[in-house]
Order: structure tokens, then sequence, then C-alpha cells
């Protein structure tokens, strides 16, 4: 997410590279015909030692229905030896590139990689050679879920894309990945997924289950959305009691209810987006919730519960403060493009009208029906306003009218692989709740829960409990 403050360069990387979503609706339909292309124009990655860059050219229209190739950026270990085979890392958005990131968490993986083969890759519409550029969305909400964009940037943004907009889901994703398996020639492969990049290996499990040898979910989206709400954020917007709640009880205890002052604040001031907005963003800063000074920041920007209780109590100034530094939008698209996920989201989901397949000007009243039906326990601390206005579902409210993806029955299973669920109790881009859902769906699923972590365990945790549990089951 783009932070509006003078940053350290490590924490804004530390930002970019840890991603983040709201969950999306399951992909679905047969997997198209297996081909193995090459990987052409082979060359050192620039300023990334021991890795050979090159480029794979796969069908903008793996169904054949639509011609054109997209070149997509993929980074190699050259270990090509590797005795456990390739792992494969997909990083999170959707809109973020992998071979940018391809050092720092080659760094954080160092202690497994004499046993495997690391590749990342630049998933279509995203990176250096391939990101989607919409000016005016990207300057409205960057990298972020939960800003509102204008109607204007959408529409705006739609039509730089063009019709091949939907050709950019997960769906379409999952078949690049096997290409590029295939491409690297190996039969199975450890596919180790961040944040979005969870529910697009839980989709590559889903659709090829025996290229597939592990499985590590890191800061999960879960792989289905039976009852169509994730749209509204539910799960996150509550788990911001949860969170908040938790944290207070560190010593010194706070003495005072956080979720109560985030509702009291909520209806008062009518900005539930924009605060939600800020806390997501801040767990990439301060994973406490409550550090006065937090490494990366100016001095006093810090402890956003102690800035929600003082705006409670007649002092608005530090919180307006935090949503005016931490209000997103910008960046460059290399690193994040916001236009690739507009396209993946609104093409993935489900709304409460359904798909985007339904012409805009029939959408705003099944929306509003759905919205009035929220109860106060489906959305507290926050109200039902907010989960109507959040990012994803004001984006694709206006997102012309879209071939959807197709979706798939709810409630399969995962192969019976081992599976590695990571999860930090501190995370509200994709809350705990979210792993515990999915490890209902893992026959071989191990959850591991890092207490006092937030989001993205394999690049931000502050600690070592998750990475040790990840170390142990890669090398098991």
């Amino acid at each position: 997410m783009k932070v509006r403050l003078e940053i350290s360069a490590a924490l804004a990387v530390a930002v970019l590279a840890a991603g983040c979503t709201a969950g999306v609706a399951t992909m679905a339909g047969k997997a198209p015909r297996a081909t193995r292309p090459p990987l052409t124009q082979p060359h050192p990655c620039p300023g990334i030692n021991g890795f050979t860059c090159s480029t794979l050219t796969v069908p903008l229209d793996h169904f054949g229905h639509v011609r054109g190739t997209l070149r997509l950026q993929v980074a190699a270990g050259d270990n090509t030896d590797a005795p456990r085979g390739v792992l494969l890392l997909l990083t999170g958005g959707p809109g973020q590139p992998g071979v940018p990131y391809v050092t720092r968490l080659a760094a954080r993986l160092a202690p497994v990689l004499h046993a495997y083969r690391l590749v990342m890759f630049d998933q279509r519409g995203t990176g250096q050679f391939g990101a989607i550029n919409c000016p005016a969305l990207q300057a409205a909400v960057g990298s972020s879920d939960v800003a509102v964009p204008t109607t204007a940037a959408v529409r705006a943004c739609a039509q730089i894309i063009g019709p091949h907009r939907q050709f950019y889901s997960t769906r379409d994703t999952v078949a690049d990945i096997d290409m590029l398996r295939a491409a690297l020639g190996v039969p199975k492969m450890v596919v180790d997924g961040v944040s979005y990049g969870t529910f697009v290996a839980e989709h590559y499990a889903l659709t090829y289950p025996r290229r597939v040898s592990k499985l590590v979910l890191d800061s999960i989206v879960p792989q289905d959305d039976p009852q169509r709400t994730d749209a509204f954020y539910l799960v996150g917007l509550r788990a911001v009691a949860r969170v908040l709640r938790l944290a207070c009880q560190a010593a010194p205890v706070c003495g005072f209810d956080p979720a109560q002052d985030v509702a009291w604040l909520v209806r008062r001031r009518g900005d539930g987006v924009k605060i939600f907005d800020m806390l997501v963003t801040y767990e990439f800063i301060d994973p406490t919730y409550r550090n006065p000074n937090p490494p990366g920041v100016p001095r006093g920007f810090g402890d956003v519960i102690g800035a929600l209780h003082a705006a409670r109590d007649g002092q608005p100034a530090h919180l307006d403060q935090l949503i005016q530094g931490l209000s997103p939008g910008g960046g460059l698209p290399a690193f994040f493009s916001s236009g690739l996920h507009a396209a993946t989201l609104c093409t993935d989901m489900r709304f409460p009208w359904g798909s985007d397949a339904e012409p805009p000007a029939r959408r705003g009243l099944p929306l509003a029906q759905a919205t009035a039906g929220l109860a106060t326990a489906q959305v507290f601390p926050f109200d039902a306003r907010t989960a109507e206005d959040d990012g994803i579902m004001q984006t694709c409210l206006d997102w012309p009218q879209t071939p959807p993806a197709p979706e798939a029955e709810t409630n399969s299973k995962l192969p019976a692989v081992p599976t590695l669920l990571l999860a930090g109790d501190h995370d509200l881009s994709t809350p705990l709740e979210w792993a515990q859902e999915e490890a209902a769906h893992a026959p071989e699923g191990e959850l591991v829960i890092v207490h006092g972590a937030a989001h993205s365990i394999q690049s931000r945790e502050p600690g070592h409990q998750g990475r040790d549990a990840l170390f142990a089951f890669l090398l098991r």
C-alpha cells in the first residue's frame, strides 16, 4: 500500500511485498490442454545474484476463442539440480509482480534454498513489462482494497484494458502457472502463496491436483465464498474488534475497549471506510497497533489504538493525521497494478447483483437490498454503510458489463498433499478467521497461528515461529 509519509525504503518494500486482498469467488471449468512452451531470452537477472530471468509466452485466451499472447517475466534459481525440485512462490494483490521481490524473499527463505529451486514470475497484467496502467485509478487507490475510486476512474480503466479485461481472472493465471511448470520441465512443484497468492495456489491445486507436491498458504484467502458476501469484506470488518482487543491485552493493558471506540467513531464521523482502510494499512507499520514510535515513520506517528481512543475523547488530531498520512493512491503500476486488481476481482467475484455480466444499471437495487439486510453483528464495530461503500464493492459496481470467470462447486477439498497454513492473529488484511475456514478444506493441513504477527509471515514476521515451522515443513 502507498504510505504518504517519510518512510524508510526498507519499510516501503515490506509494505509492497506483502500484498493484500479480499476474498474472491471460486473458478471452474475444464483445464486447458497442456502445452510445453520454452522459456525464451534467458539472461542473468539484473541485480539478482544466482537467478536467471527469461520470458514465458502464454495465450491471452487459454481456451482458444480469442487470439493473442502475453509475455510473462520469470526468475528462476540457477540451482537447476536442487534435490527437492521447484518451489514456486506466488505474490499477492491481485496486482503484484513476483520478480522484483526475488532478492528479499530468497533471503528470507535462505535456509531451504539448498534443497529447492526458487521460481517467481510476474503474473499476467503485472510487472515491469506487462503491468496494466490505469493512471486515474492508480492515483486514486494505489494498492488498497478498501479505498473508493471515482466512477470515472473505474470506467476509464476498463476502457484502457478493453474487451480483453475478461482474460485477467485467477483461472487464466492458474493456466499460466501450469505452462510455467511444463516449461521448467518438472512433473510437480511445491506451490507457496502469500495473500492473494494463496487463492491462486489453492485453485492451481484444485485444477491440477497431481502437479502439486506440497502447498504453503501464508496469510490466507479462502478458496470459495459460499454466501457471496466477501465483497462486503465482512470478515475483515469484524476482525477489527478481535485484533484491537487482543492488542489491548498486552501489558500495559489498555483499560478500555478499542472496538467500542471504533464503533462510536464510525457512527458519529461517518467515515468508516477511511478508518478501516487506515487500520488495514497500519498493520504493515506496527503489528502491535500500540507502539508510539514504530520504526521507519515520523516520531509520534504510532499507537493507532491510542489515536482512536483520543478521538473518542474529543481529540481527533492524531487519528486525522493517521487517516491522512496513510491515505491510499499512487505508486508505480510495475510494482502494483490497480488496473489488474480491478480486472481480476470484478471478473472473479460474486456480488449482491450476481456477476459483472449483469448490466451496471441493474446492480444498485440488489446492493441496496443486501445492505439493508446486514445485521449489526455482521459488521461490528463498523456499520452497513462501511460494508456497502468499500472499494472492491464500489469498483465492481461501476465496472462495465464483462463475462465472468465461471464458479466452481463450493466446499471442495484441496488435494490430499501436505499443506502448511500460516496466519498471524493480528492480521486485518487476511484475518485469522479465513485461515481457519480454509484449514477445514485441507485434508493434510497444519495450521500455524503466529501470535502478534500481522500480514505475510514469510516476509514480515517479527519473530521466527512461523518461518521455523515453514522450514521444518519444507525439509520434512
